[in-house]
């Protein structure tokens, strides 16, 4: 599903436009990453939650010549879900 689907599935179950509904994805994702850009981390219960994780400096190899190289470290989002998204799934 792309983010035109999910405001029409959102606008079709809510009473707001599929403008108003794509505002509001917008909105929420950009509140999100906003948050994990200043270190904070989002829980939405029963779905999950999205953090900020700190990948480690690493040795790897240059896929077109072989040469190994050294891989910074890097500061990640990611995304842990909760017991109802996981349960969903299931």
């Amino acid at each position: 599903m792309r983010k035109p689907e999910l405001a029409a599935a959102i606008a079709e179950k809510t009473d707001l436009s599929k403008e108003k509904a794509a505002e509001v994805i917008n909105v929420v994702t950009d509140r999100i990453a906003q948050a994990l850009a200043e270190g904070d981390s989002v829980s939405l219960i029963g779905f999950g939650t999205f953090e900020v994780r700190q990948r480690a400096e690493r040795q790897g190899k240059n896929p077109q010549t072989g040469e190994a190289i050294t891989i910074p470290a890097a500061k990640v989002p990611a995304f842990k879900p909760g017991k109802g998204l996981k349960d969903a799934v299931q």
